[in-house]
């Protein structure tokens, strides 16, 4: 197996040898098993089921979560050569979607989301066809996002059950053992192969500092920028915030900056995507909507403008620099008031108790009846869609909604869902404890970061962080400012008909 499988990474992807942990995920992949595999942010995750579709008869699925992701992996593919690869996604007008729905089965591969996947006549076509692996790419989306903010992570077992039951592979960068055992428990698959590897990654310098308002954090971003010339990432909580320092870094610095989070268009928020792939941004200052699967192998420095709030998040989001291996750093930046934006966010995904207690008493009158549509009810009720989402996917679980309808509660529905909703509250401030904590942490950060996560904690080959001696101001990244510009015509005509493969 080995053999061929090195033979296949040669001639489908032209690299000699798997980078750590690819091969042993896909010859289990290969061997019709079920896999969980955890692999650091830029050891090639896309790999593990990009070359099992090659290999496989029929149609691999992979479920990922954005749009962005998916446009970008199969432009990557596609300009290796690798055409039977398309994404389904709401960016497609009606007529490609048609096209590509009614030739589902010459495709290799299909990137589609979640809530793509809930509709039943794409699970229909799927039932028709040889439907050989079922990926979940960024697994951790289904414990972080699925309780609440996008409960169709929810249902994918029964996608899965629904289309023949094939061997499942769930990928991501950070999962602790408890999101490793909520990912299983969540896919119905109890018996995954782990495949788990170090999370901390060893060419980043972590940094903490406390400043006394959101003004002076931008001053000291503007003072560290000055001198350091490389692709960043700025991170927010607050889409306000993110364009706000967007204009000062570009009034006050040559850096080329924009701005990047969920209240853009689909289009812009795609062209900032494709501008800092490319070189033709410096920095960028986004909230978490970005980054998610972003190949960009350069970025110097990840700076957190906010609060995360999960030290999971966390993880991802500095773990997309120094993809290439390079010294890269990630600085936090906080006041004593930080804790109370994470804490909204939290408000904001999960409904008060009376809240919860209003949402039952209208169903309740709505029994027999068509519920109205969600946006209406989300008005009507003074509930956010994170909030709806939470309280609808828990009374479809019980059968209170059947298809739209509402029908009588089943005698502990109510209690239940109190106790889950009480549950849930101390989960997500428990994960918010664990980052302040974190933040003030006087010993090693590495050690204190990775500490849930693995047993072992590498040695770093860069400076470790600011607690081991470490500090922002020696980092002296001068990178080139090449643009597509830049480049001779040759050059962009070899992107153009590129026929080396992508990196994995």
């Amino acid at each position: 197996m080995s053999t061929q499988l090195a033979a296949a990474l040669k001639k489908y992807f032209g690299f000699d040898q798997f980078r750590e942990g690819q091969e042993d995920v896909i010859r289990d992949v290969m061997g019709g098993n079920d896999v969980l595999g955890i692999l650091p942010t830029g050891t090639g995750k896309s790999l593990c089921y990009q070359l099992p579709a090659r290999l496989l008869q029929g149609t691999t699925i992979v479920v990922s979560p954005l749009i962005s992701l998916m446009v970008d992996q199969v432009k990557q593919l596609k300009a290796s050569g690798y055409k039977s690869v398309t994404a389904l996604n709401s960016f497609m007008d009606i007529k490609e979607k048609k096209q590509v729905i009614q030739n589902l089965d010459r495709y290799d591969l299909v990137y589609v989301s979640p809530e793509m996947l809930q509709n039943e006549r794409l699970q229909e076509d799927f039932r028709r066809m040889t439907v050989p692996l079922f990926v979940i790419d960024e697994a951790h989306c289904i414990s972080q996002w699925g309780h609440e903010f996008r409960t169709d992570y929810l249902k994918l077992h029964r996608i899965i059950d629904s289309i023949g039951s094939p061997p499942v592979l769930a990928l991501s960068a950070t999962a602790t053992p408890e999101v490793q055992g909520d990912i299983m428990e969540k896919l119905n698959r109890p018996g995954m192969i782990r495949h788990i590897h170090p999370m901390d990654k060893q060419n980043i310098s972590l940094s903490v500092e406390e400043v006394q308002s959101p003004e002076e954090k931008t001053d000291r971003i503007v003072n560290i920028l000055s001198h350091i010339h490389a692709p960043t990432m700025i991170y927010f909580s607050s889409r306000q915030w993110a364009e706000k320092v967007s204009f000062v870094l570009r009034e006050k610095l040559s850096h080329r900056t924009a701005f990047y989070h969920g209240g853009m268009e689909q289009t812009d928020r795609m062209l900032v995507q494709q501008q800092f792939m490319s070189g033709q941004l410096d920095v960028i200052c986004c909230t978490s909507a970005f980054g998610m699967g972003v190949d960009k192998k350069d970025i110097r420095l990840v700076i957190h403008f906010h609060l995360p709030a999960q030290t999971e998040s966390f993880i991802q989001e500095i773990g997309r620099a120094g993809r290439d291996g390079k010294p890269s750093a990630s600085l936090v930046l906080f006041t004593k008031k930080d804790h109370y934006l994470p804490q909204m966010l939290i408000q904001s995904e999960l409904p008060e108790r009376e809240q919860l207690d209003l949402v039952l008493g209208y169903l309740k009158r709505q029994e027999g009846q068509e519920l109205l549509e969600d946006a209406s009810i989300m008005e009507q009720l003074q509930l956010s869609e994170s909030q709806w989402n939470f309280i609808k996917y828990q009374a479809e679980e019980r059968g209170v909604l059947d298809h739209g309808k509402v029908q009588p509660f089943p005698m502990d529905f109510e209690s239940r869902l109190h106790a889950l909703l009480r549950e849930r509250w101390t989960y997500k401030q428990g994960k918010l404890t664990e980052m302040l904590t974190w933040i003030h942490h006087t010993g090693c950060r590495r050690e204190a970061l990775y500490q849930s996560f693995q047993d072992h904690i590498r040695p770093p080959y860069v400076p470790c962080c600011d607690a081991c001696g470490f500090s922002v101001n020696h980092l002296t990244f001068q990178e080139s400012q090449e643009t597509p510009a830049a480049e001779s015509w040759k050059e962009r005509l070899q992107m153009i008909f590129h026929q080396g493969p992508p990196h994995a």
